[in-house]
């Protein structure tokens, strides 16, 4: 996610290193503000990106997506897009930390600014975890490391325009989203993308999606698939349900 560009995570004391897919990727992010979890972990394992095929994500924060895509997609070209300068530097530091700087590029501007700005060719992947709000009085003040995060200043709709320009004919756009504004974003990619498939994520069983992963297929014209549901957590003692603990291992993915 993308954060302001005066961001709250200052200096190297603030920063944690972190070991994500039972330490196959490693991730050096702020201890305070918005911070890489399920979310990330989820919209990584839904991309399978074959060697040679290029992705961008828009909004990579500190490369917590990335990572984890380098680590479940070995040989796929890496390109990530954040408006803070010191978020992205941390990205910077990630690709050298886990050995993908050689097929991992960061840059540095806004998604506001749209695709075309980039001057880049269009890629096979494009992939985000867009900002949850976009009217400041839909909850209360986030925290300032966390505004960015949470508040996307130019709405929904610069978010599934730049990813729609950023993939070929044939590419796929991969979101993770509040579930409840899963009718927005299959009305927005529907203006130039098809072949639907969507993923809800439930905290349990019985409660109702919190979450829904949406991949759409630009050009695509094949009928929407709803696919099994994700369920976070059980009623078990464990922090999660084995299903979920085996894609945060990296022992599993989200195959649409």
């Amino acid at each position: 996610m993308t954060g302001q560009a005066e961001s709250a995570l200052t200096v190297a004391a603030d920063v944690a290193e972190s070991a994500l897919l039972g330490g196959r990727a490693r991730l050096r992010q702020p201890v305070k503000g918005y911070r890489a979890g399920m979310d990330a972990a989820l919209l990584a394992a839904a991309v399978a990106a074959r060697p040679g095929e290029r992705l961008i994500e828009a909004g990579c924060g500190a490369g917590g997506v990335l990572m984890q895509i380098a680590a479940r997609c070995p040989g796929a070209g890496l390109t990530g897009l954040e408006r803070d300068a010191i978020a992205a530097g941390l990205a910077r530091e990630n690709a050298v930390l886990n050995g993908v700087e050689d097929r991992t590029a960061i840059l540095s501007g806004d998604v506001a600014h749209g695709f075309r700005a980039l001057d880049l060719p269009t890629f096979d992947w494009a992939v985000s975890n867009p900002p949850f709000f976009d009217d400041p009085g839909a909850l209360r003040t986030p925290a300032p490391g966390k505004v960015g995060a949470w508040m996307a200043d130019d709405g929904l709709k610069a978010w599934t325009g730049f990813l729609l320009k950023a993939v070929r004919e044939g590419g796929k756009i991969v979101i993770i989203h509040r579930a409840d504004r899963l009718a927005d974003l299959l009305a927005l990619l529907g203006e130039k993308a098809g072949s639907f498939a969507v993923r809800p994520v439930h905290p349990y069983a019985d409660q109702p999606a919190k979450r829904v992963l949406v991949q759409a297929i630009k050009t695509g014209k094949a009928p929407l698939r709803l696919l099994p549901p994700l369920i976070l957590h059980d009623r078990t003692d464990a922090k999660h349900s084995p299903e979920a603990e085996a894609i945060l291992r990296g022992e599993a993915a989200l195959p649409f």
